[in-house]
């Protein structure tokens, strides 16, 4: 039997305002409302709203949750300041991803874990099972939690002034609690599509209402159409194409989040170590074509005759104008300036590796 497709607390609203739903993660959502450039261009150039309520949230507590967090996730969260936000993995003993996810220090022993809405039924059952032997209480509060991403130059003038919410003094990758209509919310700001942003965790009731009011403020409503080509613009990965079971932060070119020297270490990260130690087979890649082909996910990568690798992600780039990809490809092909080729249906193109950061971030730093 196929499984029920789920709804966010705002799909009313997105079918009413015309919204171009598909299937997603197990969920309904709106892929566009007026069209990908129009929205794209309106977080890049000023505000847009995304209903981002399908993601994740679990609640680590207890005397032992920073030693267990840490011990799960990549990044190191030691002695971390109340309000920090830290973007981090959590893998298998092999290497392979679980799951790419935002880590809250919400409190003492407090933690708000955000992850990926395909894989919240996985990551429980993975953080549940790792849970056992740790003094902490994991809760699965996904089903509580509404979420809206407000994204661009001018998110905070609409976060203040529309929704009233007090958080101008949040610096990027920070978090706090507000009271909001006599319930306790989360506001942080990460900026997820790479230009300055907010992201507000509430009931369903309450995103209800701060929907409503960024709708009558003229804010544009985004989905996940453009979310895709803001994050894949400033060479932000994708659960599911650049980070998989079996894809390695190593390989995913993300070491950067994996400290491999904090005590107590991580799981998978001996794993890690000895790619990095000897250069992972794969290594991921930017790369641009030479012409308006659009390569797509699962395209064969050629270097001559040989296939290297393959797409992970492709567009036609809307801020930069440029046919672009992420290609997961052998170390040795996968160079700086070096020239491959894309087998696009029966016809190949020239591409070059270039560095997978196509379009400069805007974060308030």
């Amino acid at each position: 039997m196929a499984e029920e497709i789920k709804m966010t607390c705002l799909h009313d609203k997105h079918v009413a305002l015309g919204a171009l739903m598909t299937p997603f993660a197990g969920f309904d959502m709106p892929i566009q409302y007026k069209d990908i450039v129009t929205e794209h261009n309106a977080v890049r150039n000023a505000v847009g709203v995304f209903d981002v309520s399908h993601m994740g949230e679990v609640r680590v507590t207890g005397p032992e949750s920073e030693k267990f967090v840490n011990y799960i996730f990549t990044n190191d969260i030691a002695g971390a300041n109340l309000g920090q936000v830290f973007y981090g993995m959590m893998l298998y003993p092999n290497g392979g991803t679980v799951d790419d996810l935002l880590v809250y220090k919400m409190g003492e022993n407090d933690f708000f874990l955000v992850i990926n809405a395909a894989n919240i039924d996985k990551d429980v059952a993975w953080i549940n099972e790792q849970a056992a032997a740790f003094d902490v209480k994991v809760e699965n509060q996904s089903d509580y939690y509404g979420q809206l991403a407000v994204q661009g130059p001018e998110s905070e003038k609409q976060m203040v002034e529309t929704l009233k919410l007090d958080c101008a003094d949040l610096t990027f990758y920070t978090a706090k609690t507000l009271e909001y209509d006599g319930e306790t919310i989360i506001v942080s700001r990460t900026g997820y599509t790479g230009e300055d942003g907010f992201e507000v965790y509430a009931s369903h009731a309450a995103i209800n209402k701060m929907w409503d009011l960024l709708m009558a403020a003229g804010v544009q409503p985004c989905g996940l159409g453009c979310r895709d080509t803001l994050r894949f613009e400033v060479g932000l990965p994708l659960y599911g194409d650049e980070l998989t079971a079996d894809i390695s932060p190593v390989m995913a070119t993300l070491s950067m989040f994996c400290k491999f020297d904090k005590p107590g270490g991580f799981i998978g990260m001996e794993a890690c170590a000895k790619q990095k130690a000897e250069g992972s087979a794969k290594k991921l890649v930017g790369l641009e074509l030479k012409d308006k082909a659009i390569p797509r996910h699962g395209y064969e990568v050629l270097q001559g005759d040989k296939v290297v690798g393959y797409i992970t992600t492709g567009y036609r780039g809307i801020s930069v104008d440029k046919s672009l990809a992420f290609a997961l490809v052998d170390r040795e092909a996968g160079a700086l300036d070096n020239e491959l080729l894309v087998r696009i249906r029966k016809k190949v193109f020239p591409a070059t590796v270039v560095k997978k950061r196509f379009y400069k971030k805007s974060y308030k730093k």
